[in-house]
């Protein structure tokens, strides 16, 4: 399945699902706090195709969000850009299918910017700060070094690169591949 994801605000739950509906975490993410919901929704795009089963990520944020790899937005008919979480602002929209209603968003579809989160301490052991970017070279029997891969720091992050599945694909990363960041 393409990784893709949403993030809600309650109001929008409430309409898809049920007033004061909250989520249900199904599986932990890898960062604190965050998970995969048991709650989906179906996407429908411009050119009326859908993506059912979109899986919600959890906890409710305080905007409006899909994330799609780039093979799954050419299908669907979006011309979207790639873009950082929560940087939603003149993106295309789409209209969100749940068990109790529709809901359309104005904007928030975008391809997510290839990025790592990073403890302080990571930050410090690669001489980097918030917003650098950084080079992620895939040692696999497909090698890739993708460019500009940005750096985001918070003490509540873990250690962990973000690239979605169509460039995971492309270079044949699995989950025992090597990584390296480079400065």
């Amino acid at each position: 399945m393409s990784e893709m994801s949403n993030h809600r605000l309650q109001d929008t739950l409430d309409v898809l699902f049920e007033p004061g509906h909250e989520l249900t975490p199904n599986k932990w993410l890898y960062q604190e706090g965050a998970y995969a919901a048991k709650e989906s929704v179906t996407l429908i795009g411009p050119r009326s195709r859908v993506i059912s089963n979109l899986r919600i990520l959890g906890p409710c944020r305080d905007l409006n969000q899909v994330e799609l790899a780039y093979t799954d937005a050419i299908s669907l008919g979006f011309d979207i850009p790639i873009r950082m979480s929560g940087d939603v602002a003149g993106t295309p929209g789409c209209m969100l299918m749940g068990p109790n209603g529709y809901f359309k968003m104005d904007e928030g579809v975008i391809r997510a910017q290839p990025h790592v989160h990073m403890h302080p301490n990571d930050a410090d052991f690669y001489d980097v700060k918030h917003l650098d970017i950084m080079k992620m070279k895939v040692h696999s029997p497909c090698s890739v070094t993708f460019d500009n891969i940005v750096v985001r720091v918070d003490e509540s992050f873990n250690l962990e690169a973000h690239i979605d599945t169509d460039e995971g694909n492309a270079c044949g990363l699995k989950p025992d591949t090597f990584c390296e960041l480079i400065k």
